[in-house]
């Protein structure tokens, strides 16, 4: 009996085991399924990334391109002034204005905001001078309400302001002695919201919470004016714990093209063209520069291998209002009257330079002589004179020494080799080439402290990307730092996707604080803390109620989907050059051409650097042989009704130069009402 019982249970416990082992699978198995989740996931989030790399680098390029058009634009202007505006003797013009504005006189005195009234139906803030904490409070409070400050209390708060910095030296000294922390933050671009969450995190400016906001306070965002009045306004409640480095927007004509002179005119209507010229004189007067307990040194850009911080130290900066606007330079300068004062004594000089040229002053006609004395410049004398072979500032313009005509003397055993030959009557007047005049040695420092870049290439070059500025290698920074004793670097003018990076060997660090910058989602905002032991923290956020809501796929598809549309918009205002190229590599004219051509005429064209080949299948399609219609370029920006009555191409190249003409009309249009009375 009991015997049968136990040959039964053994029966039922094998039935049990078998199965059990039909519904659990071998460890083989589940080891092989886990690998292919994870191989799948890898897959899906390397493809992620890809779309992240590259809708970064297209933003990335447009902007930089951007800032080569207004380089570009500034140096015509410039151009148009050196050699145009002032064969008219009637007075200045739009032009001399716009470049070297004049402020009115009475902008510097109190006068220009007690003759403002504040009406009583001014429901804004109402603040008194000297500011108190009441004061910068109700400024934040009315700026989250969409309130706007009166135009009397903001040119009294720019008044002094530029009463405060005018005491301030160029290079700010700061000590962790007295603080526990200090706070630094980079390009905040008129993103509003992001500086009220890093007062929300971080604390509102005070002396146990100093702050060092390092340039780019304006400009792109549509809360500018509120961001630099909420900086000035705690600058000037706090002079000792609130310190503002410039940036290269802080440059009339930089706002220009990136919005912020057209939100002052929009805003302040009746007192805008006040305001703007006031503006103008604080940016020039901000400090360029801050050092942390003689350790780390704060610039908005970079350096190059000519920074000096002594003589940056020196320079007077509010003579720079532009770091766009290249120092006028012409013979004048050179004091040429005086020397040909001197020309019977120079005359043996000059018989010896004709000389070494096989030529002789009894030689040919006297028109001959000026012909073959024209004023041309070599090109080691541009190379010596106006910027060093390694490094200098790389901002484009035509009125640049490199573009006058002069030509030093060849060399010879009796004639210092930098010497101009500078026609008088019938003969040559031979002048010393001069070193670069103080303030073009000056404005070259600004420039490179304000647009400079770091590269992970050795040396110093031009900053050929963005058109200004330069790059800077880890031997530059390595020998700055050792040459003042300092240990890091700290830069923003770039934005990074985690609002900070480090590079150079942990030596000079990006810090970037407007988040969502390009687009919703597309990056986060950083600032740095800095305590005694000088070992930064990051602290990094991102405002934004919609991102937080959206998965990593869907922010990555909104970012890429607004990149791509900035792209096809290049494509369109570059259409006549890239169907010209286009057609030049199809000679059968059958409307395809291999990907290899397609990439390397978009390249040619654009010069954007991006991987055209990964971006095709958003911007053209493929025929049946695996070669691209280049024609499908174009399809989505196609205008929606045919225009018979335009010229051709003219609608394209209105297209690609639409900035530009904005900037030109809102010169013109004085009170920003969009309207121009016809000639």
């Amino acid at each position: 009996m009991g015997c049968g019982t136990s040959v039964a249970t053994e029966t039922q416990l094998k039935k049990l085991e078998t199965e059990e082992a039909v519904r659990t699978p071998g460890l083989a198995l589940t080891i092989k399924a886990a690998v292919l989740i994870q191989r799948w996931y890898r897959r899906y989030m390397a493809r992620l990334e890809m779309r992240r790399r590259y809708t970064w680098n297209i933003f990335q390029s447009i902007e930089y391109a951007g800032e080569q058009d207004q380089l570009q634009l500034s140096s015509f202007f410039s151009f148009m002034l050196d050699n145009f505006t002032q064969l008219s003797g009637n007075g200045p013009d739009l032009i001399s204005q716009l470049l070297n504005p004049v402020v009115d006189p009475w902008l510097d005195r109190e006068i220009c905001y007690t003759l403002i009234p504040v009406p009583d139906s001014y429901t804004g803030p109402r603040i008194s001078f000297p500011l108190c904490v009441s004061d910068t409070n109700a400024l934040l409070s009315a700026f989250k309400e969409q309130q706007i400050l009166h135009a009397r209390y903001v040119l009294q708060l720019l008044f002094e302001a530029k009463k405060l910095l005018k005491q301030m030296p160029n290079i700010i000294h700061l000590s962790t002695s007295y603080t526990k922390d200090i706070t630094i933050c980079g390009d905040l671009h008129g993103h509003l919201d992001d500086l009220l969450l890093i007062f929300y995190k971080n604390g509102l400016p005070s002396a146990e919470t100093p702050y060092v906001f390092n340039g780019d306070f304006v400009d792109r965002g549509k809360k500018s004016v509120e961001v630099v009045i909420i900086l000035f306004a705690y600058f000037l409640l706090y002079p000792d714990y609130m310190h503002l480095n410039r940036g290269n927007h802080e440059d009339h004509i930089m706002n220009l093209r990136y919005g912020f002179t057209k939100e002052v005119m929009q805003k302040y209507k009746n007192h805008g063209r006040e305001i703007l010229q006031l503006f103008q004189d604080v940016f020039s007067l901000l400090p360029i520069a801050t050092v942390i307990d003689g350790k780390v040194l704060i610039v908005h850009g970079g350096i190059s291998d000519q920074t000096d911080l002594d003589f940056l130290s020196s320079i007077e900066r509010h003579k720079v209002k532009s770091a766009l606007r290249f120092p006028r330079h012409s013979l004048e300068q050179l004091d040429i009257g005086q020397s040909c004062r001197h020309v019977k004594r120079m005359r043996s000089v000059d018989s010896s330079c004709s000389s070494s040229r096989s030529y002789s002053k009894n030689q040919g006609t006297p028109g001959q002589r000026k012909r073959r004395c024209k004023l041309k410049r070599d090109d080691s004398a541009v190379s010596t004179s106006s910027s060093s072979s390694s490094s200098s500032s790389s901002v484009c313009s035509p009125h640049t020494p490199s573009s006058q005509s002069l030509r030093p003397c060849p060399s010879s055993p009796s004639l210092p080799c930098k010497v101009l030959q500078v026609p008088y009557l019938d003969s040559l007047s031979s002048v010393p080439l001069p070193s670069p005049p103080q303030h073009e040695q000056e404005w070259k420092q600004i420039v490179d402290i304000l647009w400079s870049d770091p590269k992970t290439q050795e040396g110093c070059s031009p900053n050929s990307f963005r058109g200004g500025g330069c790059y800077f290698g880890p031997d530059v920074t390595q020998r700055l730092l050792l040459q003042h004793g300092l240990q890091m670097l700290i830069r923003s003018h770039e934005c990074k996707q985690e609002g900070y990076e480090f590079c150079h060997g942990g030596k000079v660090i990006t810090i970037f604080s407007a988040s969502n910058y390009y687009e919703e989602g597309s990056n986060r905002g950083a600032y740095i803390k800095l305590g005694r032991e000088l070992v930064p923290r990051f602290y990094q956020y991102q405002v934004s109620r919609i991102t937080r809501k959206l998965t990593l796929t869907q922010r990555i598809r909104a970012a890429e989907g607004s990149a791509l549309r900035a792209l096809k918009e290049k494509l369109f205002a570059h259409r006549s050059e890239l169907m010209a190229n286009f057609q030049q590599r199809d000679p059968n004219n059958t409307g395809t051409v291999s990907v290899c051509e397609w990439a390397q005429v978009l390249e040619c064209v654009l010069r954007l650097d991006l991987p055209w080949r990964t971006l095709r299948p958003h911007l053209a399609r493929l025929a049946s042989d695996g070669s691209v219609e280049y024609q499908s370029c174009f399809e989505d920006m196609e205008p929606g009704a045919p225009l018979p009555k335009v010229a051709p191409n003219l609608a394209e190249t209105l297209f690609r130069y639409r900035t530009d003409i904005e900037i030109i009309f809102n010169i013109i249009d004085k009170d920003h009402s969009g309207k121009k009375k016809a000639l």
